[in-house]
């Protein structure tokens, strides 16, 4: 049994004509009598009586009648409220991203946005790489900001920019002398390092970068977020290396030192659903592109 052959008993129920119901529902009349026949076959009872001269419900079908008004209803009812929710979803933006995004990509991208989509709202998530990755594939973003390449049958995701990674130390520590600091005086030296919770990829790429030159960094404390990160810095707790746009929010009693070779680079990824039908997330990555992208290009 299916909707449409409630739709048919409903109608002919109602005109008690075979010939009327089959216009208002733009069939022929031998398909429509063969529905209800096939119906009557499914349900297990007579729903109709006819004669060649009139067609009336028998008291079954009376309470037939009643039930299928009522389930068309609420079939129509979940119809519309599926479509709500989807019309919702195209209104409504959810982002999740890792502090970078908030200072080089946002501001050249949001405001364009909100001004070409005024009814648009937009749900900013600040969240590490991991929290990002599990709401992602739950559906619960529908853009993220991550340091992480997915690309997955169902995620997408593209480079957006690579960043240099600087070291920020104390102004009175003893290496802030130098104004190219050989790598190998990092050895040994106290040192803050991003968690692997908070941050993996940038957490194991300074170690890596230690392990690479043969440094054992004392590493004194291991960092939740990035704010905390520079304030240890700050209080002269050691030092550390973090990605180049933290450089505006560092205190007056540190500084940034290159070192005489090159620090590794951190990369960041948009990523969104593959299968995503989303308009507002087309328009987002419309204006990263044509607006934003061009930056990148040029930063590389």
């Amino acid at each position: 049994m299916e909707l449409r052959h409630l739709r048919y008993f409903i109608t002919v129920a109602e005109e008690l004509n075979f010939s009327k119901a089959a216009l208002k529902l733009y069939t022929a009349q031998p398909s429509l009598s063969q529905q209800i026949k096939d119906l009557e076959e499914d349900v297990g009872v007579k729903l109709l009586n006819r004669t060649k001269r009139k067609v009336e419900l028998t008291e079954e079908g009376a309470v037939f009648l009643e039930q299928a008004r009522l389930t068309l209803a609420q079939a129509d009812k979940a119809v519309a409220m599926a479509r709500q929710v989807s019309q919702a979803k195209q209104k409504m933006l959810r982002i999740g991203f890792v502090p970078v995004a908030e200072m080089k990509i946002f501001p050249f991208v949001l405001p364009n946005l909100r001004v070409q989509n005024p009814e648009l709202k937009i749900e900013l998530l600040s969240l590490n790489n991991t929290e990002q990755m599990k709401m992602i594939k739950k559906g619960e973003l529908d853009i993220t900001f991550t340091r992480h390449n997915i690309n997955s049958d169902e995620i997408e995701s593209q480079f957006v920019l690579r960043e240099p990674l600087i070291f920020i130390l104390p102004k009175d520590h003893p290496l802030a002398k130098y104004e190219r600091i050989p790598v190998k005086a990092l050895n040994g030296i106290d040192f803050i390092i991003p968690s692997a919770e908070a941050s993996y990829n940038l957490h194991h790429l300074i170690v890596d970068f230690a392990k690479q030159h043969n440094i054992e960094l004392n590493i004194v404390q291991k960092a939740d977020n990035i704010l905390f990160n520079i304030n240890s810095i700050g209080m002269g707790l050691g030092c550390t290396i973090l990605p180049g746009y933290v450089a505006p929010l560092t205190m007056e009693n540190t500084v940034i030192r290159p070192l005489d070779v090159e620090l590794p680079h951190l990369d960041l990824y948009v990523s969104y659903g593959k299968n995503s039908h989303s308009a507002a997330v087309q328009k987002f990555m419309e204006l990263l592109t044509r607006v934003f992208y061009l930056d990148i290009n040029r930063e590389q």
